[in-house]
């Protein structure tokens, strides 16, 4: 029992030193950040030729004979010289080396309220600073769709691209549906793989009410509003028929202005048999004339490695000290824990 006592006040001493250096760099860290401006995030930008291969250079270094490997080895590197200097010499003659095509590549994975989009549109403006008509956006795009503003707004952050002239292609490998296929639609070209969810053209809106509960409990509401449709309907007042009828009809001018965009964008569909709600997995999708090609992103990517210079480009927000030592306190104290439950379930020896 003295034991058991002894322990408890080292584990709560250990637990007060702990609590006490976090609250002091957290001071620190804030007062470091209010002197000085911090910039929200950063560019991230990875060479895909490289990543694969790196993966294809670490597999042939166990499939390959030594003998073999070494060869292989020295004819690129004699090879990646003889390239470095006929670019030097194309350059003294003022040639210059040909101009290789390059591929930059963004990831959207959606959510209800579309928030990546405020990684997206940063990602967007580094790359159209620097891309040309001869380079390519390449667009994974991940989304079951959400609110009507938020995937509008990443809408035209791909017309921005189109804007400029620079071909623009959306690839789907799991789903992109209402909101989702608002923002693919606008590409120069729709690859999806073979069972991507596709289409779901539509609007929807479900609102619970629970007057009648209220009612049945003597509870009032009073709903005041100035303007005659500035609530059509509600989750605690008597919903009308004529609020109803309203909100049908918002409903269905948010449809129209969909189907607006998409037959804008997408000229060759016929918009009334495909604005239906439905979806569509890949192979029917193209004869629907919704994408254009069954393929997958991994695909379309790995085809592009030889004739191009591949890059991932990602926004990557910025974490405070706080929040990074927060992280790795949670962290360290989770792992703590299951090594003290551990040993406390596991046998041990008396004495």
């Amino acid at each position: 029992m003295e034991f058991l006592n002894e322990y408890g006040l080292f584990l709560a001493k250990s637990v007060t030193v702990v609590i006490a250096v976090a609250v002091i760099v957290g001071i620190l860290a804030s007062l470091g950040q209010k002197s000085k401006k911090h910039e929200k995030g950063h560019i991230e930008v990875v060479s895909l030729n490289e990543t694969v291969g790196s993966m294809s250079d670490a597999l042939a270094d166990v499939l390959e004979p030594a003998d073999t490997r070494k060869a292989t080895l020295k004819a690129k590197k004699k090879t990646d010289k003889s390239e470095a200097k006929a670019e030097k010499k194309a350059l003294k003659m003022g040639s210059g080396p040909a101009i290789k095509k390059r591929v930059f590549v963004l990831d959207f994975h959606g959510d209800l309220r579309a928030s990546a989009v405020e990684s997206f549109r940063e990602e967007i403006t580094t790359v159209l600073a620097q891309a040309s008509n001869d380079d390519e956006v390449v667009v994974r795009l991940e989304s079951g769709g959400g609110m009507v503003p938020g995937y509008g707004l990443a809408a035209s952050q791909l017309d921005r691209i189109k804007k400029k002239k620079i071909p623009l292609t959306v690839c789907i490998d799991k789903v992109a549906a209402s909101g989702g296929y608002m923002m693919a639609c606008v590409a120069d070209q729709i690859l999806a793989a073979p069972f991507a969810v596709i289409g779901s053209i539509g609007v929807v809106a479900q609102i619970p009410n629970v007057h009648r509960l209220l009612k049945k409990h003597d509870v009032d509401i009073e709903l005041m509003t100035a303007g005659k449709y500035k609530r059509t309907l509600t989750m605690l007042g008597e919903n009308t028929d004529e609020g109803r009828e309203k909100f049908r009809e918002e409903l269905e001018d948010t449809h129209d202005l969909f189907k607006a965009f998409v037959g804008e964008h997408r000229p060759g569909l016929d918009i009334e048999a495909i604005a239906t709600g439905e979806v569509w997995y890949g192979a029917p999708a193209v004869k629907k004339g919704l994408v254009d090609d069954t393929k997958t992103s991994d695909e379309y990517l790995t085809d592009q490695l030889d004739n191009a210079d591949v890059y991932t480009v990602s926004y990557v927000h910025k974490k405070s000290l706080p929040e990074k030592f927060g992280f790795a306190l949670e962290d360290s104290g989770d792992r703590f824990l299951m090594r003290w439950l551990r040993r406390l379930m596991s046998p041990a020896p008396l004495g």
